[in-house]
């Protein structure tokens, strides 16, 4: 499957669940999601150029974040993770996430998270970097808000 299968979603990260990910009822334990959202959302940026910041630049902190589980995942399953900028605020950015099993297409898992730029040096809000803005809108369109 592609991003294209699963409107409005534009990006897909393909994870194999490994053995050390399960619990003893041999499913995906619930916090190992999170690893997934993250690691699609690092390689989202990374496709944008957006992945490495200079020292002293504005960084993206975790704000909030919520999950809901519709079907479990076992050993070895693999798993297509989209990702997408649903809101690029003053200061935060809100993301959405959905999780399905490559192999069925059984919906899996649905997130979303909200991070929010932070000066390093303060640790205080700080307006979304421009650069950030505009690649992000190259690649989604008129899917984001502003």
């Amino acid at each position: 499957m592609t991003a294209a299968d699963h409107p409005p979603y534009r990006f897909v990260h393909r994870i194999r669940v490994g053995f050390d990910e399960t619990d003893a009822q041999g499913v995906v334990y619930y916090g190992r999601y999170m690893p997934y959202f993250d690691r699609a959302r690092v390689e989202y940026l990374r496709g944008l150029g957006l992945l490495t910041t200079l020292a002293g630049e504005p960084e993206f902190v975790m704000r909030a974040q919520h999950v809901e589980y519709h079907a479990p995942a076992r050993f070895d399953d693999e798993l297509e993770v989209y990702a997408r900028v649903e809101r690029v605020g003053r200061t935060s950015v809100s993301w959405a996430f959905d999780a399905y099993r490559a192999d069925t297409g059984e919906h899996l898992v649905s997130a979303t998270q909200v991070l929010v730029s932070i000066d390093p040096a303060t640790r205080r809000p700080v307006e979304v970097a421009g650069a950030f803005r505009a690649s992000v809108a190259r690649f989604e369109g008129q899917a984001v808000e502003a």
